[in-house]
């Protein structure tokens, strides 16, 4: 594996003075990406959420939706 160094070389980068500051006007240069930033992943399935989490947020919601219409009623009767 080979390591490329995200720091340009300043005696070979165009547009920069003396001492490695940039002139008005000059855009800086760009940082170059570091390929081999993280680990490898090698287990990322494609599906959405599991079956049991959603199932009991739904419940979730239709109880919190049910405890509301019940408390609604019982303000109006």
């Amino acid at each position: 594996m080979s390591h490329v160094n995200p720091d340009p070389e300043p005696e070979r980068t165009t547009g920069l003075e003396p001492g490695g500051s940039v002139p008005p006007g000059e855009t800086p240069p760009a940082e170059s990406s570091m390929p081999e930033a993280g680990p490898r992943e090698t287990h990322n399935p494609p599906r959405g959420w599991a079956k049991a989490p959603l199932t009991l947020i739904l419940v979730v919601v239709a109880l919190v939706a049910l405890f509301f219409l019940v408390y609604a009623l019982v303000l109006i009767v």
